[in-house]
């Protein structure tokens, strides 16, 4: 469903460039939450925002006590552990930030053909 509506956010906003890249990261950060910050019974948020000067700016918050480690390469045989690489590979920048309760994950990617 976070992929859907990101892909129907995009397409309304006529954000095409970089659509592809933005969907993988929503697909990570979103499973990240699932997986690891959100307790039984709770549910995440996803924000998209659109920056005045062309920046789309993706946040993925949950309330769980979870850390955010930095990305590391996994083990060439591991089933997991590559998705903050692939949001670190392909957005212009992310982070985390803390919430009460929880955290907040975000990644920014600026249009290419902005100067």
């Amino acid at each position: 469903m976070a992929r859907d509506l990101t892909r129907i956010t995009l397409t309304d906003w006529g954000l095409t460039e970089r659509g592809d890249d933005a969907l993988l990261c929503v697909s990570e950060l979103a499973v990240n939450a699932l997986l690891h910050g959100v307790p039984p019974n709770r549910c995440f948020r996803l924000c998209l925002t659109l920056t005045t000067d062309g920046v789309l700016r993706v946040e993925v918050h949950d309330s769980g006590p979870g850390e955010i480690h930095p990305p590391h390469a996994a083990a060439p045989e591991a089933e997991r552990g590559r998705g903050l690489l692939l949001v670190a590979a392909l957005a212009d920048g992310w982070g985390v930030r803390r919430r009460v309760p929880g955290k907040v994950v975000w990644c920014e990617f600026r249009s290419r053909e902005a100067p």
